[in-house]
């Protein structure tokens, strides 16, 4: 007996089955040549920093990423938890996409299922999925599989739960249904620009990492951050959420993740940036188990503590730094 012909629909069903909140589908007949040109333009200023693999043509053609690619199947998992981080200068801020267990585990092993699932089904099907990990403009194609709208602040946001989500996909060779693109949803609102401490928003849906909190504090690996960002980092050391929690989006949709791996290890709240500022090999591999703020070694975390605590003394006593 021959299986019927997997749809769309049957797709869709199977990710939500698996967990995600949203999905969505888009075909391969090319990306707009303008979404080329923009980040042809955004390199070309330097925007980028560091980051060279930015500059992959694979981004640029998703077919070089899989050469029988059809249909990319877009998915999206909230993350967002109710907690909030103490007030106080004494504590280091860490974005909440670091709170809880590593993303990428949790996206992988879903989105392996969801691949595997697909291969399974009729002989010749090929996937292959990815989150976060290669040469795909991820927040391009959810936007164009209908998952949410690539904000002013550079994030995708979704009607459902703001811009609280992480984001995967899985290339197939199958020709799917498409779904609509997302159209874009904040209007005359400047919220994230404004409140963004170093004007790292230059302008309406143009980052600049060179001036982004969470690029220096992520991946940026030099011994000292720069003179010009240390007194906007007011405690961050792992990120940065602040064009996020202005947004009005996340603030009126934003829900709780039925995902209890999302939520936050202890320590991860409230952690103190003396400590952090001191942290040895050790306590950072007890503190940060299966972790995507693994990322930010040992010596880039008691770089990142100790920047805050500086910015905080020559704040509070300026004569201090003629002593």
């Amino acid at each position: 007996m021959n299986q019927p012909l997997l749809t769309s629909s049957m797709v869709k069903e199977k990710a939500r089955e698996l967990g995600f909140h949203k999905v969505g589908i888009s075909s391969v007949d090319g990306l707009d040549a303008i979404v080329t040109q923009r980040l042809q333009a955004w390199m070309e200023l330097g925007y980028h920093a560091d980051m060279q693999w930015m500059a992959n043509p694979k981004r640029e053609d998703i077919r070089l990423v899989m050469p029988e690619v059809r249909s990319l199947v877009c998915v999206a998992l909230n993350y967002y938890t109710p907690d909030q981080r103490p007030e106080g200068e004494e504590y280091g801020k860490i974005s909440r996409y670091g709170w809880g267990r590593d993303y990428h585990k949790i996206l992988h092993k879903k989105l392996k299922q969801l691949a595997t699932g697909l291969e399974s089904w009729s002989e010749g099907v090929k996937a292959r999925y990815y989150a976060d990990t290669g040469p795909v403009q991820d927040k391009v194609w959810a936007q164009k599989a209908g998952i949410g709208w690539i904000a002013k602040n550079g994030n995708v946001i979704t009607r459902d739960y703001g811009s609280w989500v992480f984001l995967g996909e899985i290339l197939t060779n199958l020709e799917l249904e498409s779904d609509r693109p997302a159209t874009e949803h904040c209007g005359t609102c400047t919220r994230c620009l404004q409140a963004c401490p170093t004007g790292a928003i230059t302008e309406p849906f143009i980052v600049d990492a060179n001036r982004c909190i969470a690029y220096h504090t992520i991946e940026n690996r030099a011994d000292n951050l720069p003179e010009t960002l240390t007194p906007h980092l007011h405690g961050w050391v792992a990120g940065c959420d602040i064009c996020q929690d202005v947004c009005p989006w996340n603030q009126r949709f934003a829900q709780e993740t039925d995902v209890t791996d999302f939520q936050p290890y202890p320590g991860n709240l409230a952690p103190k940036l003396v400590e952090l500022a001191q942290i040895s090999e050790e306590e950072w591999d007890k503190q940060f188990p299966a972790s995507a703020l693994r990322r930010i070694k040992p010596e880039m975390l008691r770089r990142n503590a100790r920047a805050n605590l500086d910015a905080f003394r020559l704040k509070n006593d300026p004569e201090s730094n003629n002593i």
